[in-house]
């Protein structure tokens, strides 16, 4: 009689046939069992391929977002996708699960598919790690392999490579999110760019948005619009366990005519298909679409154009039914004067000027990058699990001494932010002027990115609108004044950036807060330490009795990590033994922890390669000078002996800074791209 069960049909004939595979057999035998769990009892070492998340079902009531995980596993090379039990999220949070990882699978159980007859998946309940861990060969090779992992918008340096179109194992979700943020697109679903069409404009039958804005409420169905984009929002992912939608997506833009300036959203579904190829300066034909009041608590980019009209009142809704809206993109060479459509203008400054711009003043910069930080997360809600993604990053432009401080939020531009490295020119824009807070005691004014922000690198920038700038132009000169092989030695990459540096009185520092929530005693900076995710860090603050101090050199330091290795001590920390989303005790999971790793570089590493001949100027920035913040201890005995037991965690959470190693060269010039 033949088996009904896919699967364990499989496992039977590869094991008559003497070559079954071990995770087929696993499978085979949680299924057959009562408990529909298996315990194996000498599991062999399989690696780890791929890392995957998505949104979970609905949590108990009030509580935040969760999410689950599923992993790929290599066996040879047959690949099998398990579902992580959720109690072992901690793992991947932490980034001691990631692409690469060498384990043993100790327990796991079988869980039927409710979505497909007679299917189901294997659930990975324990976990060992095994010898061998080719991670760190997966950090090297991530800095050589970025581009490609970049071209496909799925940052693959984090999650690894799995089969394109699965769709995840539990639930109802059609889709799998990035790793580590929200605002990327990931996956293959997002269309990499749809190609103009040649669309016969005819001006008579077409409205313009001032009119829109007069009749709308007397109307369902409008006439077609003749636009062009001006602002690009960022990604907005909405998705609530709660609610049942294939693509909770959405973004903003600012298109305008010759009347002036509307908000436009993309919603769901459109925004896969639609996001990449809705570039600043594009030109859309619009039927079908629909027309609502504004969401009153959207952010408005700064025009280039001040004198442009915005109508603020209502937006254009482009929707993929009810009714299905109708997109054209016009090609740029058929785009005539009689249209009236304005070209995109910018606000861009030299570094000379900032000093003088007020705070939040919006503006455009162009510089040559000569630092770039490591990607860092922020977590946008206390006990949330979503996270603002950004990097750090310095940029000159010949006016002044002093570099422009960049705080780079994600853009929805995963190509493009993973690339930024020394050397490149780099164009930001919709940036917000930061100065005059109390949080940031040094004065020193930097820029941060807004909703409508937009970055390019070499590269990118051929064909962009602010190709025509006159001080984009003047920055073009002034780089073939310079020597590139001077500029080089210039360079910083990597490491942790602590920027802004806590304020210099107390007083400050609890300006906004109660001392008794900023203050936090010595016992439990251990569980604080414990709550971090991966490439999170938090600032305290302590009050105490020094008891010991030891003072180490420059020289000293780096006699101790010789090469400039990551310091390696997870072996020796204080690993949380309930490093899990319920909580719950794990035997398997800690002795998963127990052996020391260096964590992956996952994502948004810069192209580095391998070789290096400027290994020397590593720890130029030092994550150890972060005033209060709270960063992985070094070995040396600041504290006593005790208390240094306590803090001890995995010093590579803040990898060191290390020079531009490739010596790239300036590929291209903008001026070239005009």
């Amino acid at each position: 009689m033949q088996d009904p069960t896919p699967e364990r049909a499989e496992a039977s004939r590869a094991a008559e046939g003497g070559g079954a595979f071990w995770l087929q057999r696993v499978l085979a035998e949680a299924q057959g069992s009562s408990q529909l769990s298996a315990a194996p009892a000498e599991p062999p070492a399989v690696r780890v391929v791929a890392v995957e998340r998505y949104l979970a079902q609905a949590p108990p009531a009030a509580a935040p977002r969760q999410y689950w995980y599923d992993v790929t596993l290599a066996e040879g090379a047959r690949r099998h996708r398990c579902h992580l039990a959720p109690r072992l999220n901690g793992l991947v949070q932490r980034a001691r699960l990631r692409a690469g990882t060498r384990l043993r699978l100790t327990r796991c159980s079988y869980r039927y598919d409710e979505k497909r007859l007679n299917r189901g998946f294997l659930c990975l309940e324990g976990l060992e790690r095994a010898g061998g861990d080719d991670s760190s060969d997966n950090d090297n090779n991530s800095d050589n392999n970025a581009a490609a992992a970049a071209s496909s918008g799925a940052s693959s340096a984090a999650a690894g490579t799995p089969p394109d179109g699965h769709q995840p194992l539990r639930g109802d979700n059609r889709h799998y999110l990035p790793l580590w943020n929200n605002e990327d697109p990931y996956g293959d679903m997002w269309v990499a760019d749809r190609p103009p069409v040649q669309v016969d404009v005819d001006v008579s039958k077409l409205t313009n948005l001032g009119h829109l804005e007069m009749t709308w409420r007397s109307g369902v169905h409008f006439h077609p619009l003749l636009v062009r984009i001006l602002h690009k929002s960022r990604l907005r992912y909405y998705g609530k366990p709660e609610k049942k939608m294939d693509m909770p997506y959405q973004a903003y833009f600012e298109v305008a005519d010759g009347s002036g300036m509307m908000s436009m959203v993309l919603w769901n579904s459109l925004c896969p298909e639609w996001y990449h190829s809705m570039k600043v300066g594009t030109v859309l034909l619009l039927a079908k679409y629909t027309i609502k009041t504004s969401y009153p608590f959207k952010t408005h980019p700064t025009p280039g154009d001040s004198q442009m009209k915005r109508f603020a009142t209502i937006e254009i809704s482009l929707n993929g039914r009810d009714p299905p809206t109708e997109i054209s993109i016009i090609p740029e060479e058929m785009v005539k004067p009689e249209w009236g459509l304005p070209e995109v203008k910018y606000r861009f400054i030299t570094r000379s000027e900032l000093d003088d711009l007020p705070h939040n003043y919006s503006c455009d910069v162009i510089g040559l990058v000569t630092f770039v930080g490591r990607a860092e997360r922020a977590r946008k809600r206390e006990h949330s699990e979503d996270f603002w993604l950004y990097r750090w990053a310095h940029a000159i432009d010949g006016t002044s001494d002093q570099p422009f401080i960049l705080e780079l939020f994600a853009t929805s531009q995963p190509d493009v932010f993973e690339r930024i490295h020394p050397m490149t020119y780099l164009v930001c824009t919709q940036m917000r002027v930061i100065q005059g807070l109390t949080e940031n005691p040094s004065g020193t004014v930097y820029l941060t990115t807004s909703n409508e922000s937009q970055i390019f690198i070499t590269g990118w920038h051929k064909g962009q609108p602010y190709t025509k700038d006159a001080k984009v132009k003047n920055f073009i000169k002034w780089t073939k004044s310079q020597s590139e092989a001077d500029q080089i030695k210039k360079t910083v990459i990597g490491g942790y950036y602590p920027f802004p540096g806590p304020p210099d009185t107390f007083a400050k520092y609890c300006k906004n807060n109660e001392v008794e929530s900023v203050l936090k005693p010595i016992g439990e900076i251990e569980k604080e330490i414990e709550d971090l995710h991966y490439r999170e860090h938090k600032r305290i603050a302590v009050q105490g009795i020094i008891s010991a101090i030891r003072c180490i050199s420059y020289k000293d330091a780096a006699e101790v990590a010789p090469g400039g290795e990551f310091i390696q001590s997870l072996g020796g920390s204080s690993v949380s033994k309930e490093d899990c989303v319920d909580m719950g005790k794990n035997e398997e999971m800690e002795s998963f922890l127990e052996p020391p790793c260096t964590p992956e570089e996952h994502q948004h590493q810069a192209l580095l390669s391998k070789g290096s001949s400027v290994k020397g100027r590593r720890g130029r920035r030092d994550p150890e000078q972060g005033g209060t913040t709270v960063s992985p201890v070094s070995p040396y005995p600041y504290f006593t002996r005790t208390v240094r037991r306590k803090l001890g965690l995995d010093d590579s959470q803040h990898g060191p800074s290390e020079q531009d190693k490739n010596g790239q060269a300036v590929s291209d010039s903008l001026q070239s791209c005009t």
